[in-house]
Order: C-alpha cells, then sequence, then structure tokens
C-alpha cells in the first residue's frame, strides 16, 4: 500500500483537521505534534478512503466516507472507531484510537484518526527491496493464518461492545438476503443480475455455527508486516466490515481474493495480492490447515457454500463500487474495471455451482 498526492475530489480542510485534532485528540498523542502535517492519499482500499498524516516525529492515519456513498456500516466511521477501541486492547494487531469527528462542519462528514503502523504493507506485488523466498512465502501464509485464528478466537463475550455486535442465531441467512438486496440495489444494466446464483445460496445455506468477531475483509494487502520479516504479522487494517458472525464466511470471504498459480488468466489479473507466488498455500490448504487448527470438521459440500458466496459477496462489493463510479460519484479510473470484475465473479460462482 503506497501513499501519494491527494486526488482533488477528496481532499480537504487540512488546517480544521489539524485544529480539531489538537483540541478533541488523544492528549498524549496530540501534545507531542508540531505544526500542520502533511498530508498524502494510500491509493489501496476501494471503499473509504484513508489518507496519512505525517508530523516529523509522528504520523497518523486519517479515515473517511467516501464521497457518494450508500450509508451502511461499512461507511459508518463511529461504529469502526468503537470497534478498534475496543479491540485493541485484547487483539494487540489494531491500530490505537486518536479521535474521532462526528462534527460534519469539520471535514463534511465524520472521520477518525489512529496511529500508523509503521510496517509494509503488500500490494498487488511485492514492493520494492522485498523478496520471498518459497519457504518465506510459506511462513507469511501461516502467519497470516495464524493471525485469522487469533481473532476468531477472541472471547466477544468479555467485551461488552463487541458482544453487541452479535445479533444471535440466523448470521448466514442475514448476510445472504442483505447482500442480495444490496446487490438488486447496486446492479448496473451492464452486469449480470446474479439471480441464480441468490436463489442458489438461499437454497443450501448452512445450519448456524458458534459465532467469532470476524473481519470481513481479510487480506495480505490488510495486513502489515514486519519491514525487517516480512513473515510476521504488525497489525490489521480495514475494520469497516468487522462483525460478529460464522468464522467460515469470514474464511470464505478472504479466500474469493486468493488467486492461486494454477488459476485462469481472468482470476489472476484480478489479483490484489502476490499469492501466486511458489510457496504461497493454495486455497485448499488454506482451509485444511484452518479447520485443523479451530478442530472443525466441514465437508466439501458445505465449504462449496462459503466459497460461492464469498465470490458473490465480492461482487457486491465491487459493483457497488461501480455503481459510484458509473453515476459519477467518484471519477477515480482504476474503478472502470470493476464492471467486467462482477461479470466474471458471476461465471465463477455459476461454475462453482454446476
Amino acid at each position: 500500500m503506497s501513499a501519494g498526492a491527494v486526488r482533488e475530489e477528496d481532499a480537504f480542510d487540512v488546517a480544521r483537521v489539524n485544529a480539531w485534532l489538537r483540541e478533541h485528540g488523544d492528549p498524549e498523542v496530540v501534545r507531542a505534534l508540531e505544526g500542520e502535517p502533511q498530508v498524502r492519499q494510500f491509493d489501496s482500499g476501494a471503499s473509504n478512503l484513508t489518507y496519512e498524516l505525517r508530523w516529523p516525529t509522528r504520523a497518523l492515519v486519517l479515515r473517511r466516507p467516501p464521497h457518494g456513498a450508500l450509508g451502511g456500516s461499512a461507511h459508518n466511521m463511529h461504529r469502526e472507531h468503537d470497534l478498534q477501541a475496543a479491540l485493541h486492547p485484547v487483539f494487540p494487531h489494531v491500530p490505537r484510537m486518536v479521535g474521532l469527528c462526528t462534527d460534519p462542519e469539520v471535514l463534511g462528514s465524520d472521520f477518525y484518526v489512529m496511529d500508523k503502523l509503521e510496517g509494509t504493507v503488500l500490494g498487488r506485488d511485492l514492493p520494492d527491496g522485498v523478496t520471498l523466498t518459497p519457504e518465506q512465502a510459506t511462513a507469511l501464509c501461516e502467519a497470516a493464518l495464524a493471525t485469522l485464528v487469533e481473532l476468531h478466537e477472541v472471547d466477544v463475550t468479555a467485551v461488552p461492545q463487541l458482544a453487541a455486535l452479535d445479533r444471535g442465531d440466523g448470521y448466514v441467512h442475514r448476510q445472504v438476503e442483505g447482500w442480495s438486496s444490496r446487490y438488486r440495489a447496486a446492479a448496473t444494466d451492464d452486469v449480470p443480475d446474479f439471480e441464480d446464483v441468490m436463489a442458489w445460496l438461499a437454497q443450501h445455506e448452512p445450519a448456524d455455527r458458534p459465532h467469532a468477531l470476524i473481519h470481513n475483509d481479510f487480506r495480505l494487502d490488510n495486513l502489515v508486516l514486519d519491514a525487517a520479516d516480512p513473515t510476521r504479522v504488525v497489525g490489521v487494517l480495514d475494520w469497516e466490515l468487522a462483525t460478529v458472525g460464522d468464522p467460515l464466511m469470514d474464511l470464505g470471504g478472504a479466500l474469493a481474493y486468493w488467486a492461486q498459480a494454477d488459476d485462469d488468466a481472468t482470476m489472476r489479473s484480478l489479483r490484489l495480492q502476490p499469492t501466486h507466488l511458489p510457496g504461497m498455500l493454495t486455497r485448499a490448504q488454506i482451509v485444511e490447515r484452518y479447520c485443523a487448527a479451530r478442530g472443525l470438521e466441514v465437508s466439501e459440500r458445505e465449504w462449496a457454500f462459503y466459497e460461492v458466496f464469498g465470490l458473490f459477496r465480492l461482487a457486491g462489493i465491487a459493483q457497488q463500487i461501480y455503481a459510484r463510479y458509473v453515476s459519477g460519484a467518484t471519477t477515480n479510473p482504476r474503478f472502470a474495471a470493476f464492471g467486467p470484475m462482477v461479470t466474471y465473479l458471476d461465471a465463477r460462482c455459476r461454475t462453482l455451482i454446476g
């Protein structure tokens, strides 16, 4: 994940944000900040906007919703901030929160500021200067998987703010219904309707499993790695979709992005992370190791649901963003490719369901 100049459409009043931060931010953090920060915008993340605020002695990160956001928990800064603040004491891979602003006069929307986790963030390919031997690639996969298992084993009942996210039985059913509705609402004329896929998912919903805290966007490019040892996970980013629910939904969602070396050319072209490199675990290996680590028994038939849903949900996320691009709510040119991505994901789902 790299940062560069702030796009004109995403610029904000730095002086106003700086003044608010000094008055309302965590005193232990802001007292050491001198002058105005240099601001850069991160180029990854297709949902909420993320900026680096860098002072000579410290760097912070600001998160805000995109222009033309469709609403919902994915753009709820208050929820995202509070979840991480509650999780930080029991899951150390979460950044420290510095401040939450709900006054629209400051930025035009809610936003929050957090510590910047220093380290390496992978993108589609390895960053300059970073190499992975096949053995290191395997070790990175194992470290990422161990981090996901650690998250799923957090005792949410011991943290009231996290326990409140659990809406009880029916999580899978709510997700199928919810993402079906969201996809239909965001559909444009140039993408498939996914109706057959949605019907198949509704007919094959698995029984409820014990719930866990789930990230819902767990990918290698949402991990901060130790700059000196890229096989060690320092932190986990982008908690906007996190909730409490079926942990296999989290795993299925993560693997929807996992393009491996033997995938077709289109899947490999869509990858956001270097999961095609020699030594990277396959999707099947990850499922097997995850289930072994958590003592779960999952049949191939059961797993098919989670795999298809993960792909459908990815299509729903991409389509919501693509709809904003088509409507002109965002002009980021990389979103133009999201329409063809949605079409490909429909075909992939259909192949899996037969």
